[in-house]
């Protein structure tokens, strides 16, 4: 029996399906199927019910289960501390991000750690909030970079840092010709949104009722790019993280503004699950992506 194949088991239990645990492990479904099939003719006990509609593992399988996760977890805790001992920091480290940290905050820490650590090499994988924490469960990916993180029993949530929002409008916008501005000078505005389930949104949309603000909500996208876009052919004003203009207000296609009540902070973190052993360059990566990124490597400045 190899190692690989209780890895392959232990997938397919936590996704529920061979698509995932193909996908997970890098080969076909029939290759998983077959290596189902061998643990069983090993053990000499039925480890999975087949069924069209459902998912379920036997009495043997979820026995299995908990045992090869205590095997698997040993077993990527000795080449860990093995690693550790050779001081070599390589390896390929699976990374889904959320599209606004991904695109602005994420790169020149990339190149950072990629200079530092050429025998490491990050995969990267742009999602939808929700989407990553399915995938950090699941085991379909190692790390997890969001905003507002939920904190949830088997997950480690390690806080990075919190960005500013900011409002931004066109450079014709009426609101152009201030240094800042109330929360409540919103009321009445035509708005550019993100979609109701992006967790900015949920905390704007908090943040809106608190205050007693109203706004008119004209369209609404599901990441930051695009509603840069809208509002710099002046379809509205709209709230956003500050490290996504940078570029834009450098270039003067967007004006941005801090609000009069103060900051009102993004928490960016990332997260894993608590069960994770995390090998010498996940935790070169943690520690990079906590310390603070100068103007200069930012690529922006001025």
């Amino acid at each position: 029996m190899k190692i690989e194949s209780l890895k392959v088991f232990c997938d397919l239990a936590q996704t529920q399906s061979f698509t995932k645990a193909a996908q997970v492990n890098g080969v076909t479904q029939s290759a998983v199927s077959q290596q189902i099939t061998s643990l069983e003719r090993l053990f000499k006990s039925l480890l999975v019910e087949r069924g069209k509609r459902k998912f379920r593992l036997t009495p043997e399988g979820d026995l299995l289960y908990e045992h090869s996760q205590q095997i698997l977890e040993t077993y990527a805790g000795l080449r860990a501390k093995l690693k550790e001992t050779s001081e070599v920091v390589s390896g390929t480290i699976r990374l889904a991000t959320v599209y606004s940290i991904g695109l602005h905050d994420l790169p020149p820490y990339l190149t950072k750690f990629l200079r530092s650590y050429p025998g490491a090499n990050v995969h990267v994988e742009y999602r939808h909030a929700r989407q990553i924490y399915e995938d950090i469960l699941s085991n379909v990916v190692d790390l997890g970079l969001v905003a507002y993180p939920v904190h949830a029993r088997n997950l480690e949530v390690v806080t990075l840092r919190k960005d500013p929002l900011v409002l931004i409008c066109h450079p014709n916008h009426p609101f152009a010709k201030r240094k800042s501005l109330k929360l409540n000078a919103l009321n009445g505005q035509k708005f550019v949104g993100f979609e109701r389930e992006i967790p900015t949104r949920k905390a704007l949309d908090r943040l809106f009722k608190e205050h007693h603000v109203t706004v008119e909500y004209v369209i609404e996208f599901d990441n930051v790019e695009t509603v840069k876009r809208a509002v710099e052919i002046d379809y509205g004003v709209a709230i956003v993280p500050e490290t996504t203009i940078r570029q834009e207000v450098a270039n003067q296609t967007l004006v941005a503004l801090h609000f009069e009540e103060g900051d009102f902070p993004r928490p960016l973190a990332l997260i894993h699950t608590r069960s994770k052993v995390l090998s010498p360059a996940m935790k070169k990566l943690i520690a990079l992506l906590k310390e603070p990124i100068s103007p200069v490597e930012t690529g922006i400045q001025g």
